[in-house]
Order: C-alpha cells, then sequence, then structure tokens
C-alpha cells in the first residue's frame, strides 16, 4: 500500500509548458506516473513529452478524468490554479509553486471548506510512494519501495533522509513534503494519521523545523494515537530569534517554537529525535530490523 498517490492517480500538469513544468514532466513520465494531461490558458492541443495540453483543467479532467493535478506556475498565478482545481472538483492538488501571497492562501482555505479536496503545499517538494508514483519534483533515483514513511516541512532534507536509508537499504512507503509557509494544506497530523493506517508503513520519520506549532500539535497526536516508531529531526537549532530562516513559516516567534523546545516536545512524546539525518537508518535497524 501507500498514502496519497499510487498506480491509480491521474494526474494533470497545471503550466506543463512552461520551463520547470515541462521538466518535472517529463521526470513524472520517466518515473511512471500516470500524466494524463497538461493545462495551460491559450495552449491547448499542443503536446508536452506526450502529453496533451488542454486550455483549462475543467476540459483536461473531462476528456482524461483527472484525479489529481500539480501545479508549476509563478506565484502570482497560483492562487487562480488551485481555485480552478476546487471549481472541477479534483480530488488532491499538490502546488509546487512559492512564494504565494499568505492571504491568497486564507481565499484558499476558505474555498476547500466543506469540500472532500486535498491540498499539498504550497512551496513543496510533492509527495512520492516509491516504484508506483511520482508527483512534484522529488528525485525519484534516490528513493526505494519499502516501510519507512517519511513526512517533513523541508524539501531539501527529505531528500538527505531518504537518501541514508536507501543507502542503508531501507526503503520508503511514501515520502510527504508538507512545505514550509505559515498557511498551508495538509500538516503532520494528517499524514500521521494515514501512515498509521497504511500496512506498508511499519516506521515514521519526521522532519521539522523551527516556527509555528505543527510539531507540537503532532506531538500530542503521537503520544496519543501513534504506536508506530517515530524517529523525528528538527532543523535549525542556531537559528537566531525573529530571523526567517529559508521557509516562510521558519521563524521563532516564542519560546516553544526553537528547535530545542520543539525537540524536547517530540522527546517527551515518545519521538526519538536525532541531532543529523544519518543518524536515523540506525535507528531504524535497531527498532524493526531493516536494512542492510
Amino acid at each position: 500500500m501507500s498514502i496519497i498517490i499510487d498506480q491509480s492517480t491521474k494526474l494533470l500538469v497545471q503550466g506543463i509548458t512552461g520551463r520547470d513544468g515541462s521538466f518535472h514532466a517529463k521526470q513524472m513520465v520517466e518515473y511512471g506516473t500516470q500524466v494524463v494531461a497538461g493545462v495551460t490558458p491559450g495552449k491547448g492541443g499542443q503536446d508536452v513529452h506526450g502529453v496533451s495540453v488542454f486550455n483549462s483543467v475543467a476540459e483536461a479532467k473531462e476528456a482524461t478524468e483527472a484525479n489529481a493535478a500539480v501545479i508549476y506556475v509563478p506565484a502570482r498565478f497560483a492562487k487562480d490554479a488551485i481555485l480552478e482545481d476546487i471549481d472541477a472538483g479534483i480530488e488532491l492538488i499538490i502546488c509546487i509553486s512559492e512564494g504565494l501571497p499568505v492571504l491568497d492562501m486564507v481565499e484558499v482555505t476558505k474555498a476547500m471548506e466543506g469540500k472532500n479536496i486535498r491540498l499539498i503545499g504550497p512551496n513543496c517538494p510533492g509527495v512520492i510512494s516509491p516504484g508506483k508514483c511520482k508527483v512534484g519534483i522529488m528525485p525519484g533515483h534516490i528513493h526505494k519501495e519499502g516501510p519507512i514513511g517519511v513526512v517533513s516541512r523541508s524539501g531539501t532534507l527529505t531528500y538527505e533522509v531518504v537518501y541514508n536509508l536507501t543507502l542503508n537499504d531501507i526503503g520508503q512507503s511514501s515520502c510527504v513534503g508538507l512545505g514550509g509557509d505559515p498557511i498551508i494544506g495538509t500538516r503532520f497530523i494528517d499524514v500521521l494519521d494515514m501512515f498509521m493506517k497504511d500496512e506498508q508503513t511499519k516506521g515514521i520519520v519526521m522532519v521539522g523545523e523551527i516556527g509555528g506549532e505543527d510539531e507540537q500539535l503532532a506531538a500530542e497526536f503521537i503520544k496519543k494515537n501513534v504506536t508506530k516508531p517515530v524517529v523525528g529531526f528538527i532543523a535549525g537549532r542556531t537559528a537566531p530569534p525573529g530571523k526567517r530562516m529559508g521557509h516562510a513559516g521558519a521563524i521563532i516567534s516564542s519560546g516553544d517554537s526553537t528547535a530545542e523546545a520543539k525537540r524536547q516536545i517530540l522527546q517527551d512524546a515518545g519521538v526519538e529525535v536525532v541531532d543529523i539525518p544519518d543518524e536515523i537508518p540506525a535507528l531504524f535497524k535497531q527498532k524493526l530490523n531493516v536494512g542492510a
């Protein structure tokens, strides 16, 4: 099994005729993802890497029965791209675009209320279920199918964690990049719950960072609901208070949003928190007897 995406995912790519959209569409097609359509207004009828381009999401969905969308458009157009997906009834929306204004995401959040739609991102690397499906910008070749679920606020650290797991012959069930903006769609708690219900997932890696309270809420959820072993890593231990570090949401605004405070909160919930990502594989070898 896997979570969020699998072989049945029928993907449309918004912004497929642009530089990033075209490049990553090719990578996803080569990985084996069912990329059934591209969408760029005014470019309908074109073909990109064997994928037909449509002028609108509604048109693409009607023609291909797409059930997921990935967005590679400039930030100023991303809100409208998400709203177009919502209006068309796309079940899964993964927004790679970064730099969306907070007020745009407030509008998106309001539009999603009461609808059975999942949004991943914005400003995220996407989702991959190794050996099954890849949506986003994660490098497919570093992943390996296996029993560890990975959920992270950081794209680069996701790759580092995955690379170290694969290097030690420990595969992944699914890897989810949440994005580092202040307002995002899917959060730690949502993914932790899915991993708990997923039979393939035997252990979980959770990569957090300074700022916000998602890790605190996740710790509370883990303490009450998660019985599978969780290994954590918190980025930003040397970040000075009040300075944004990389992500829009990565800024220390209170005493319990520092890296050390979050480490302690997770440890109190039974999570084994490592100092560096390289230490993660050894812990799963001990806990689950997996890997080389």
